[in-house]
């Protein structure tokens, strides 16, 4: 792979560009990877650890199709994900104040005590995924992300 310094070749900075891609793809799909296989013990899908996420990161409150689209998923596959979280005890939905045809997603106590716990977990996954990078680092890395 090419160093930093591509000499003025135009292949240099395609190929630099091309490997940054693959490698950022790469680490997305294993950071999912070992955070799936530390939550399989909650016996909750990847799907709802998420969702159980994005509800509590949002805010109590959060319109299904405001959750649907930071989740990145279609609303009627969001319905069928909240039907099993709310049949679990974890969510309810409300009929929203400012919609009369939306519904708010709010964490039960039970789905906040089920949140913390997996946020847990990823603590501890992202303090092992990140131990030896330094925080001037991430800075750099979350700059380039922007």
């Amino acid at each position: 792979m090419p160093g930093p310094d591509s000499g003025g070749d135009p292949n240099g900075r395609a190929n630099l560009t091309q490997e940054f891609g693959l490698r950022l793809v790469e680490m997305a799909h294993r950071w999912r990877r070992v955070l799936d296989e530390r939550m399989r013990p909650s016996g909750l899908s990847q799907s709802s650890w998420r969702t159980l996420f994005h509800a509590a990161r949002m805010g109590g409150g959060i319109l299904q199709k405001d959750l649907a689209f930071a989740i990145g998923i279609e609303g009627p596959s969001l319905v069928r994900l909240l039907d099993n979280l709310e049949r679990d005890g974890l969510i309810e939905r409300r009929a929203a104040a400012t919609d009369r045809r939306g519904k708010t997603v709010h964490l039960t106590a039970e789905g906040q005590a089920r949140q913390r716990e997996l946020a847990r977990i990823a603590d501890e996954v992202r303090t092992q995924l990140l131990e030896g990078i330094s925080a001037g680092e991430l800075v750099t890395c979350m700059d380039v992300f922007e």
